[in-house]
């Protein structure tokens, strides 16, 4: 496997040693510590606390005169000739220190790469995302696993085993899918049978019946940890049947002990958008296992990631991993983890429409934050979240349903949980969110002609209001009878278009906070010296999965 050296836009940064990839580091913290007040906001507090007036003014009445597609530009670093200097400035040089996501030549990388596109009994039930996902990746950890002489490939987190199959079916690798879902357990079990069946068939009518078939084993692991997988990959060489076990009350020591001392087990650990801390578990893991001679992994879920100083953990957290970064003084919490989950690409590829039902959305939320500070202010001690309100609605609309019932079917919602019981939920806070995910409330027709974000005046109180109504039921908060909502609205009102400039700006550090994580787990494994052999690549197109960054590994 090639190092690799990545040139970040015109900053021309390195990550090829660990000394270039911690100056990578050094940069980024030096950029970022004066933007705090930006990235540590929250925006739900947006008119609460008059976020805006903490950029610089004449940014803000720059981006007030540019188009909704102008700003969805700004995460990936677009920038325009009569901005002011010093805005220009600080989008191209922020973009400059981002890692790049387009989709590298991997022939380099692994020479003789074959990636074929899969047929469509083992793509059943895939998206084109994920069936991208699984072609490119599956013939990644084919080259992987046939250059370091695998007897294993453990697919971890392997959700419904699209990856494990393809591995064993296609590429006939020894497979182990473990998830903590015995859910995903069975349906990947009975997806792997429905396959065998097939290729059983194809088999026997070419007359190749006797060649044995590779089936994925699957493991459930109702708790994910280091010892775990430390355990898993240290076991015997497992029989190539399928098995499947239920780790609830998995003793790894005692498992240790009925292990013999000679143990040539040669595993690869791959993982597709591992979540969380799994990413960093897999790292560990192939650090501190002999067994384990090369990693694969793609991670996702940076808000999920536990951090040393923030998190009660006792000794294994998912950030800080390196020396480098512990020492460079910049940790992120909770506020910045959740943004490193923006994706540029998802925000390029917003219309207009999106932009805007974006936008509108933040706005919604943060006036609804008035309410609870001005009714409810006990509430926001807990740091309440709503979930993505009005997604439902924006799918009745995908379905067809005439623009002229969407807001009575969201008001007749609405009104029956505020005469019933209201369910308990626990949402995914919309700050978190990818903006083409954002849900929009607003029927097409009203954007139509209309001022500033898309909806006339009297519309958007009025959605507001059912908004308000519907996030206090989500809450389990009893509407007060003198909840002024029209005075709220008025208050905000006049600063409604602040919030998509503001957004935009405060969306473009999420890459480069993601660049920071990554290159956490990079330089993590080039401090391991020279018997390691590292690179980070972007490996799929970035458009249709922008999470698409693999740390691989191996052990030389």
């Amino acid at each position: 496997m090639a190092a690799s050296t990545t040139d970040a836009c015109d900053g021309n940064y390195s990550c090829e040693t660990a000394s270039q990839t911690l100056q990578w580091i050094n940069a980024i913290v030096d950029f970022i510590k004066p933007y705090s007040f930006l990235m540590n906001a929250h925006v739900v507090n947006f008119f609460k606390d008059r976020l805006w007036e903490y950029v610089d003014k004449e940014w803000i009445d720059c981006l007030l005169e540019e188009p909704v597609q102008n700003l969805l530009q700004i995460p990936s670093g677009a920038v325009q000739d009569h901005w002011p200097a010093s805005l220009k400035k600080f989008v191209l040089t922020l973009r400059s220190l981002v890692f790049p996501r387009e989709q590298a030549d991997l022939q380099p990388v692994f020479p003789g790469l074959d990636t074929t596109s899969l047929n469509s009994v083992l793509t059943q039930g895939m998206n084109p995302k994920k069936k991208h996902e699984i072609e490119v990746l599956s013939a990644v950890v084919d080259s992987v696993a046939n250059s370091m002489r695998a007897h294993t490939i453990i697919d971890v987190g392997a959700g419904q085993g699209y990856l494990a199959q393809v591995l064993s079916f296609h590429y006939q690798q020894s497979v182990v899918a473990i998830d903590a879902s015995s859910h995903h357990g069975r349906v990947t079990d009975a997806r792997a049978k429905r396959i065998m069946k097939h290729y059983a068939s194809q088999m026997r009518k070419s007359e190749t019946g006797k060649r044995s078939l590779i089936i994925p084993k699957t493991i459930t692991c109702h708790v994910m940890s280091i010892d775990m997988l430390k355990s898993l990959t240290s076991s015997e060489r497992l029989e190539d049947n399928i098995i499947k076990q239920d780790y609830d009350n998995y003793n790894p020591k005692l498992q240790q002990s009925s292990r013999g001392a000679d143990n040539d087990t040669s595993v690869v650990l791959a993982g597709l958008h591992a979540c969380g801390d799994l990413s960093v578990m897999m790292l560990k893991t192939f650090m501190d296992c002999k067994e384990v001679k090369a990693v694969v992994s793609i991670g996702c879920c940076y808000n999920l990631l536990s951090e040393e100083d923030f998190d009660h953990v006792e000794s294994q957290y998912g950030f800080p991993m390196s020396h480098g970064v512990k020492s460079a003084g910049l940790l992120l919490g909770k506020s910045l983890r959740d943004l490193a989950c923006q994706s540029a690409e998802r925000w390029r590829c917003l219309d207009t429409d999106a932009g805007v039902h974006n936008f509108e959305l933040h706005a919604f939320r943060a006036a609804f934050q008035m309410i609870l500070s001005k009714y409810y202010p006990e509430v926001l001690t807990t740091s309440p979240s709503i979930g993505r309100q009005g997604k439902a609605l924006r799918r009745l609309q995908q379905k067809g349903i005439p623009d002229s019932l969407l807001c009575n079917r969201y008001k007749d919602h609405t009104q029956s949980k505020m005469e019933g019981n209201c369910p308990s939920i626990n949402p995914t806070k919309l700050e978190t969110g990818d903006p083409g995910e954002a849900a929009s409330l607003f029927d097409e027709d009203s954007h139509k002609g209309s001022e500033c974000y898309g909806i006339k005046n009297v519309d958007k109180y009025s959605l507001f209001q059912k908004y308000s109504q519907s996030g206090l039921c989500r809450l389990g908060l009893k509407p007060l009878q003198d909840i002024y909502f029209k005075e709220i609205w008025k208050e905000v009102e006049p600063f409604l278009e602040l919030i998509g400039p503001y957004w935009s700006l405060r969306a473009a550090f999420g890459p480069l906070l993601e660049t920071y994580l990554l290159l956490d787990r990079l330089l993590f494994l080039q401090e391991q010296g020279s018997s390691i052999e590292s690179v980070m690549l972007p490996i799929f197109d970035p458009e249709l999965s922008p999470r698409n960054v693999a740390i691989i590994a191996k052990k030389i």
